[in-house]
């Protein structure tokens, strides 16, 4: 799928303008991110630099709360990621919030079911992730989650021109966000790791597990704008173990 960089933009500048409706609290932002990231050797190898354009939103409402974000990445060398949109969206489904009381002990604090589902356009990639999140009580945390979800394959494979589609596995998913501080100036890093575990593809090639680590580091100079930087570490980036990616990328943020 090829669109410009502009009309990316413009989507997700769209997309950022629809009201939360019904939310108890909402968190919406755009990011801009630029760095140098590795090809798998499947789809050529090498790396090119990257701008990777965001829309990220996050919300609570009456029974649980939403989160999902929209990339659009902007390879600067032709093929790989050239325009490419991937989003992924995650519905919780708070067990304390449904009884109307605390559920969980010790450091979970709640117990969640969640839904979510992740998409790639020019892969024609789609997975679905039910599972279960244990809402983490960490001191100075602003949140942390353990989510551990099934990873069901529902691409349409390589006959429609996409990758080829794969057995289902299981992921685990730590996300979580530390404010902090330092002097009078505000930090906080926040992110996710995941594991994917290892399938075959529909041609009984190996997709070997994952382990992706996020981690942001912020400083927030504002309430709406925050710079730095994120580490993007990816152990057998997409399933290809001869591809361990080690990248450091520049972060723009407008909280919206």
């Amino acid at each position: 799928m090829h669109v410009s960089g502009f009309s990316g933009l413009a989507v997700l500048v769209l997309l950022s303008t629809l009201p939360a409706r019904g939310a108890e609290w909402s968190n919406t932002e755009l990011q801009l991110q630029f760095g140098n990231l590795d090809i798998p050797t499947f789809a050529g190898g090498g790396d090119s630099d990257h701008f990777i354009y965001t829309l990220q939103h996050a919300s609570g409402w009456k029974y649980g709360d939403n989160f999902f974000f929209v990339d659009v990445l902007d390879a600067q060398d032709p093929g790989f990621q050239d325009f490419d949109l991937y989003g992924e969206w995650y519905s919780n489904f708070s067990l304390g919030k449904i009884r109307g009381k605390k559920t969980g002990g010790g450091i979970a604090s709640d117990v969640g079911l969640i839904l979510g589902i992740n998409w790639g356009a020019d892969a024609n990639v789609k997975k679905y992730l039910p599972g279960l999140r244990l809402s983490l009580d960490l001191p100075g945390f602003a949140f942390a989650n353990l989510d551990v979800a099934a990873y069901i394959d529902d691409s349409e494979g390589a006959a429609s021109g996409g990758a080829p589609r794969e057995d289902n596995a299981f992921m685990l998913d730590f996300n979580f966000a530390r404010p902090f501080t330092i002097g009078e100036s505000s930090f906080s890093i926040e992110g996710h790791v995941e594991y994917v575990a290892g399938r075959e593809n529909e041609f009984g090639g190996r997709v070997e597990s994952w382990i992706l680590a996020q981690p942001q580091l912020r400083w927030n100079p504002n309430d709406r704008i925050s710079v730095g930087i994120e580490y993007q570490f990816w152990m057998n980036k997409l399933g290809d173990d001869a591809t361990d990616e080690s990248a450091l990328q520049a972060l723009f943020v407008w909280k919206l």
